[in-house]
């Protein structure tokens, strides 16, 4: 019986090779050649106060469309107005209704990291990202095994992406610990079954590598959720439905950083360090 993954996967696989007839791998590699560094979005994740990936988020599996976004560069300027730490842009075309063309448009909006947020099975995914202008790009542990997740591991880390290790089971969290990845996230959507559950993050997070950056992902909708899985020891929120329904982007940004200000409520400090590993290859301090 194939899970709602599975079939996410076959789409991403079709539309990637229709994407490669078009585009061949060595012509990305030739764009990747002219371009500048990446922006290192580390120095923006952590701190006293939440940090927050905001995300230009048109649909989803679960919920259908969400928001009608004809330009992604318009909430993508909100968010960093915000304070966003960095902006994800999904790029699945069939549940999520994004392009790369999404990212590129993010990218030359705003100054601050930009993620790509799709499911990632081909070293040509990795390829798009940089080049489409990504600093970071998101692994997904359930939907590759172990050589395939430490292939595109290190082909991100060559261009200069940081690579966000997306987990969701202990099982995950142990394979993903092989990498030693500076940036760990824990969805809280079950990808087989879409179920969301907090208690996920909290049981979780504490089985992080304890110099990784811990990312939420999944389910975070207001301040009393951010400071749930601050308390649970969660370094950056990545959130996305919550935001673009929320009629003023800009602000929603900022009501959840203040919700972990120190002083405003239970989740003030970080339930586990933050250290950080300097030798990222490819990394730029711009």
């Amino acid at each position: 019986m194939t899970t709602v993954l599975d079939d996410i996967i076959t789409g991403v696989r079709a539309d990637m090779a229709a994407r490669m007839a078009v585009v061949a791998p060595s012509q990305l590699k030739e764009r990747i050649r002219w371009m500048g560094p990446t922006l290192d979005p580390r120095p923006g994740f952590g701190g006293d106060t939440i940090s927050v990936i905001s995300e230009v988020k048109r649909s989803s599996p679960s919920k259908g469309a969400l928001a009608t976004i004809e330009d992604p560069a318009t909430i993508a300027s909100a968010y960093e107005a915000g304070g966003a730490a960095a902006i994800s842009v999904l790029t699945e075309r069939h549940r999520f209704n994004g392009t790369p063309d999404d990212l590129r448009a993010v990218r030359e909006a705003v100054g601050i990291p930009v993620l790509r947020k799709d499911f990632v099975v081909d070293p040509y995914q990795v390829l798009e990202a940089r080049a489409f202008g990504a600093d970071l790009v998101l692994l997904i542990v359930a939907a590759l095994d172990d050589k395939q997740l430490a292939g595109l591991y290190d082909l991100a880390l060559s261009l200069g992406l940081l690579p966000l290790i997306e987990v969701h089971t202990a099982e995950e969290m142990r394979r993903a610990a092989l990498l030693k990845p500076e940036l760990v996230g824990v969805n809280n959507r079950n990808l087989k079954t879409l179920d969301v559950d907090l208690a996920q993050f909290e049981r979780l997070a504490p089985l992080a590598p304890h110099d990784a950056i811990v990312v939420a992902e999944s389910g975070i909708r207001d301040a009393a959720d951010v400071q749930r899985v601050r308390a649970a020891g969660a370094d950056v929120v990545l959130v996305g439905e919550a935001l673009v329904t929320s009629g003023n982007p800009r602000e929603a940004v900022q009501t959840m950083i203040e919700a972990t200000r120190p002083g405003r409520g239970p989740a003030g400090s970080p339930g586990r360090a933050t250290v950080m590993n300097d030798d990222r290859q490819g990394e730029s301090n711009e």
